[in-house]
């Protein structure tokens, strides 16, 4: 069975960071394309970082460059997102997703969804 577990969110005020994690059953992380996405009330779910197979640096969305990045640990089949200097814009319910394929190619082609992780940035 292939499984993703989030954990790692909730309440920080502005400024704080939370780091998330995504991990994996079933399969090894290493294999796929690994994609944090967040999804805010009321809005478009986005996508927030992804990492293709066989590498360990990320790509990200300019509205988290230099504030979020993502690591992987092979040992315990873990991907983890650290988000520093958090926003209330940064508030939504973070995913982790996985893509056979190897590639970063957006939501429509992730094979397998966490179920979510709330994060909530206020004061």
């Amino acid at each position: 069975q292939l499984h993703l577990v989030e954990t790692g969110g909730g309440l920080v005020r502005p400024g704080g960071s939370l780091r998330l994690s995504c991990e994996a059953s079933g399969f090894r992380l290493d294999y796929y394309a690994v994609g944090w996405f967040r999804q805010g009330l009321g809005k478009e779910r986005e996508g927030v970082s992804c990492m293709r197979s066989g590498s360990y640096s990320a790509d990200y969305a300019a509205s988290v460059m230099g504030r979020f990045s993502s690591s992987r640990d092979n040992a315990k089949n873990t991907v983890y997102l650290q988000m520093n200097s958090l926003q209330p814009e940064d508030t939504g319910v973070y995913y982790c997703a996985v893509d056979a394929s190897g590639n970063c190619e957006g939501d429509a082609g992730m094979d397998v969804w966490g179920k979510g992780t709330l994060v909530t940035v206020s004061s």
